[in-house]
């Protein structure tokens, strides 16, 4: 009978051991298997991102291009009315207009040199 209880345990034992390998083995599937789906959640949530990212820069860019065609229309604005004014001066001091010309254009020569 000893011999019998012996080779029991060893079974029991056995059995024991190749139930927590089999356990070991699903584990180790289901771990794998959540490392997967965490990179995709991340990927999914990155892709999220740089697609926010994307329409908060083009709403930017849309409010800038319109920021700017509304400069633009209020200069031409301006200057149409304010070119016969212009003009008239220019006329009636031509010197002073080269002189204010030239000035200028010193101005904007020395501010491009700089890059």
């Amino acid at each position: 009978m000893a011999t019998r209880t012996k080779d029991t345990g060893t079974d029991a034992l056995d059995n024991r051991l190749e139930a927590l390998r089999s356990d070991l083995g699903a584990l180790q599937t289901d771990v794998k298997g959540l490392a997967n789906d965490a990179g995709v959640v991340a990927n999914d949530r990155i892709s999220m991102a740089i697609r926010s990212a994307e329409d908060v820069a083009k709403r930017a860019l849309q409010v800038a291009e319109d920021a700017t065609s509304q400069a633009i229309g209020t200069v031409e604005n301006w200057a149409d009315d304010n070119l016969d004014t212009v003009r008239s001066s220019i006329r009636n001091q031509p010197l002073y207009a080269i002189g204010i010309s030239m000035g200028v254009g010193a101005f904007v020569g020395a501010l491009l040199s700089r890059r």
